[in-house]
């Protein structure tokens, strides 16, 4: 039998850097502006929270990694939350309530007005990440969403920068490159370029 594995990699490979091109190309500015809103809201003292299911439960806590150790320089650690990772609040909330609320409520504990979440996922159902985005909403916070077309998450956030639809490994590739952008702009207009930050938050 021959082995097709060359094959499969080839075809991953291309299917992954068509879609790169396509999502980096329509949602650059969203993802500028996600940055400029991050950095705003670090720079006013708030932070970042994160949510996402399975492999996107990964994809924030690498995120979250990203700005508070570094992601291309060296700067101050900046604070940002996966709320994937505390295995007992969510263990608890999803035997007294259900898995739905497992971020909703470290939302209410942990969010105040002028924090930003940031919801990841790649399904069309996704309650969890829906009514962490809705809490957010309620308690103030700035709501930004990295999905994919058939999701519906990107209807319920402030900003949403969407993936045309794929396998979801490719996807979940996007979503961290989308994340690491994000971070690596952040850092830009904190550190390297204040004054683009200073005006942006002036004229806001």
């Amino acid at each position: 039998m021959k082995d097709s594995a060359a094959v499969i990699i080839a075809d991953h490979a291309r299917e992954g850097i068509a879609l790169r091109e396509v999502f980096f190309r329509t949602q650059a500015n969203l993802l500028r502006e996600i940055a400029l809103r991050a950095a705003s809201c670090l720079a006013k003292g708030g932070k970042i929270l994160l949510c996402g299911n399975g492999g996107n439960a990964a994809c924030t806590q690498h995120i979250a990694a990203e700005f508070v150790h570094r992601c291309s320089m060296d700067r101050p650690a900046l604070p940002a939350i996966a709320l994937s990772t505390n295995t007992v609040t969510m263990t608890s909330v999803s035997e007294a309530l259900d898995f739905s609320h497992v971020f909703s409520r470290q939302v209410e504990a942990l969010g105040r007005p002028g924090d930003m979440l940031i919801g990841i996922s790649c399904s069309s159902d996704t309650d969890s990440i829906l009514i962490a985005l809705l809490t957010a909403k309620r308690y103030g916070l700035l709501t930004v969403a990295l999905d994919q077309e058939d999701s519906i998450i990107h209807s319920y956030s402030d900003i949403a920068v969407t993936v045309p639809n794929a396998p979801v490994q490719i996807v979940q590739e996007v979503h961290l490159a989308a994340g690491h952008i994000i971070c690596r702009l952040t850092d830009y207009y904190l550190f390297e370029n204040p004054t683009i930050l200073s005006e942006y938050i002036n004229n806001k």
